[in-house]
C-alpha cells in the first residue's frame, strides 16, 4: 500500500511539472499523458457509442487518432493537462449529475412512457374488437335458433300438410346494412392509427435524441463547466472564488508570517470553522452542507417527477387488468327455448324457461375473449435502472463538498502563484475579519457601560469621586 501511495504521488509530480528538456524527461510524461488520454478516450467513446455503432471501423480509427493527438497535446501544454484532470472531477459533480438525470428521463421515456401508451393502445382496440364482434354475434346465434326451430318443426311433424309443404333442405342467409356503422368503426380505427403512428414517432425520435445525443450534450456540459471553473479560477479579478480552503501552503505562509513576528490567523476560531475547512478533510461546513442540499433539489424535482409517471403506467395497468378479469368472469348470456304444437289453438307455441323435454338453450358471449386487453407493467426493468443512476447520484452528492476540495488542490498544483496570491488574500482577509470583529466587542462594551450608567447613576458618582481623589492625588504630588 505504501508503494503504491508513493508511485502514485511520483507520477501525480511528473504530471504536474513543467516539461523539462531531454528524453529522460520527455518519456515518463508521454507514458503517463498516454495512460490519462486513454481514460479521456473512452469516456468520450462511451458519450458518443450509440452514434458510432454503426461504423465500428471508423469509431476504431476516431479512437487512435484522437488517444494520439490527446498524448501528445498534454505533453506540450501544462494547461491541457490541468483540464483533463479537472474534467474527470467534474464528471462526479452538477455536471455528471445532470447526464445522471439525463439518462433517467432517457430511461423513463424508454419504460414508463411507452408502455403508458402500450395500454391505451391495447384498450383502444379492445373497444373497437368488442363493437366488431358485437355486430354479428346476436345475428349467428339467430340462426342457430331458426335452425332449431326448423328442426322441432321437423321432430314434431307437420299439422299443414294440405296447405304447406316443408322441405327437407333449409338455406339461411342474412345481409347486414350496417354501411354507416362500417364507415363509423373503420374511420375511429384510423383515426385511432394516426394518432398510434405519430406517438410511436415521437418516442422513437426521442429514445434516437436521447441515446445519442444526451450523452454528448453531457460531456459538453462537463467540458463546458471544467472550462468556466478554470478561468474563474486563473481570473485575477475573481480572486474571491471557491477561496475558502485551508491548504496545506497557507499554514507554510501562515508560520512565516508568525517567524517574521507578525499576526497569525491560525487557530481558527469556532465561528471561521464553520466558514473555512482545512483540506483536505471530509468534515463539511455549513456552506459546504447547503452546497450538498443545492445538489439533491434537482434530483429530488425529477424524482417527483419519475414517481409520477411510475404511479401513472402502474395505475392505469391495475385498472386495465381488473377490468379484463371482470370481463373474463362475466357469465355469457343462456337462453331457455322451448317449442311444442297445442292442437287446440292449431298452432305452433314457444315458451322460455326452465323445461324439462324438447329443451334447447343458447349462450351469447356478451364480450369474445380475443377482444379482452392484456396489458403490460413495465415497472421492475424500468426502475432497476432508475435506481442504479439515483444510487450513483447519492454518492456522488455525499462526496461533491470533497470534489471540489480535489479540484481546488489540483488547480493550485498546477498554479502556484495564482494559489500564492489567493492566500495572501484570504490570509489578509481573516485579520481584517477579527480585527472588524474586536472593533464591534468594544462598541459593544461601551454601550453597555453607558447602559449600566443610565440605569445605576450611583455607579456613575463613584466614578467621578475616584476620578476627583485621582486628580487631588497627582496635585499634591
Amino acid at each position: 500500500m505504501a508503494y503504491f501511495a508513493s508511485f502514485a504521488q511520483h507520477t501525480w509530480k511528473i504530471f504536474v511539472a513543467e516539461r523539462k528538456p531531454g528524453w529522460k524527461n520527455l518519456l515518463p510524461l508521454f507514458a503517463v499523458c498516454s495512460f490519462v488520454s486513454l481514460i479521456a478516450n473512452v469516456l468520450f467513446l462511451l458519450a458518443g457509442y450509440n452514434l458510432l455503432t454503426d461504423y465500428p471501423v471508423s469509431a476504431a480509427l476516431v479512437f487512435t487518432l484522437l488517444w494520439v493527438i490527446l498524448s501528445i497535446s498534454l505533453c506540450f501544454f501544462r494547461h491541457l493537462r490541468c483540464f483533463i484532470a479537472l474534467f474527470f472531477l467534474s464528471c462526479g459533480m452538477h455536471e455528471g449529475r445532470n447526464t445522471l438525470v439525463a439518462a433517467g428521463t432517457g430511461a423513463l421515456v424508454a419504460g414508463n412512457i411507452q408502455n403508458i401508451f402500450h395500454n391505451l393502445k391495447q384498450l383502444a382496440d379492445s373497444v373497437i374488437c368488442i363493437l366488431e364482434s358485437q355486430r354479428l354475434s346476436f345475428l349467428s346465434e339467430y340462426i342457430k335458433a331458426i335452425w332449431w326451430v326448423y328442426n322441432q318443426s321437423k321432430a314434431l311433424g307437420n299439422p299443414f300438410k294440405d296447405i304447406v309443404v316443408v322441405n327437407d333442405k333449409l338455406n339461411v342467409s342474412y345481409s347486414v346494412l350496417d354501411e354507416s356503422l362500417k364507415l363509423r368503426l373503420n374511420k375511429t380505427r384510423l383515426g385511432i392509427q394516426d394518432v398510434a403512428n405519430q406517438i410511436s414517432s415521437t418516442l422513437v425520435f426521442l429514445m434516437s435524441l436521447v441515446k445519442k445525443v444526451f450523452p454528448l450534450l453531457g460531456t459538453a456540459f462537463i467540458l463546458l463547466g471544467t472550462y468556466r471553473f478554470l478561468q474563474k479560477f486563473l481570473d485575477p479579478h475573481s480572486i474571491r472564488f471557491k477561496n475558502t480552503y485551508i491548504t496545506k501552503e497557507f499554514i507554510r505562509y501562515n508560520e512565516q508570517q508568525w517567524q517574521q513576528q507578525k499576526l497569525s490567523v491560525l487557530p481558527l476560531s469556532k465561528g471561521e470553522r464553520k466558514v473555512y475547512a482545512m483540506v483536505p478533510s471530509f468534515c463539511q461546513t455549513h456552506k459546504e452542507r447547503k452546497c450538498m442540499i443545492h445538489f439533491f433539489l434537482p434530483v429530488l424535482a425529477n424524482l417527483c417527477i419519475w414517481i409520477l409517471f411510475g404511479a401513472v403506467d402502474y395505475l392505469l395497468y391495475w385498472l386495465i387488468f381488473s377490468m379484463s378479469k371482470h370481463l373474463q368472469d362475466f357469465p355469457e348470456l343462456e337462453v331457455h327455448l322451448k317449442l311444442y304444437y297445442h292442437k287446440n289453438a292449431g298452432k305452433f307455441i314457444f315458451n322460455n324457461g326452465e323445461i324439462v323435454d324438447n329443451k334447447t338453450s343458447f349462450k351469447v358471449p356478451l364480450f369474445e375473449h380475443v377482444c379482452i386487453p392484456t396489458p403490460q407493467l413495465s415497472l421492475s426493468a424500468t426502475w432497476i435502472q432508475l435506481g442504479t443512476i439515483l444510487l450513483f447520484i447519492t454518492v456522488l452528492g455525499l462526496f461533491t463538498s470533497t470534489f471540489i476540495q480535489l479540484k481546488i488542490l489540483v488547480a493550485t498544483s498546477f498554479f502556484p502563484r495564482v494559489d500564492m496570491k489567493r492566500i495572501e488574500y484570504l490570509h489578509a482577509k481573516l485579520l481584517n475579519r477579527r480585527s472588524k470583529l474586536s472593533e464591534r466587542n468594544m462598541k459593544k462594551k461601551r454601550k453597555s457601560f453607558a447602559m449600566l450608567d443610565f440605569w445605576f447613576p450611583v455607579l456613575q458618582a463613584m466614578r467621578r469621586a475616584r476620578k476627583k481623589e485621582d486628580v487631588a492625588k497627582d496635585s499634591n504630588v
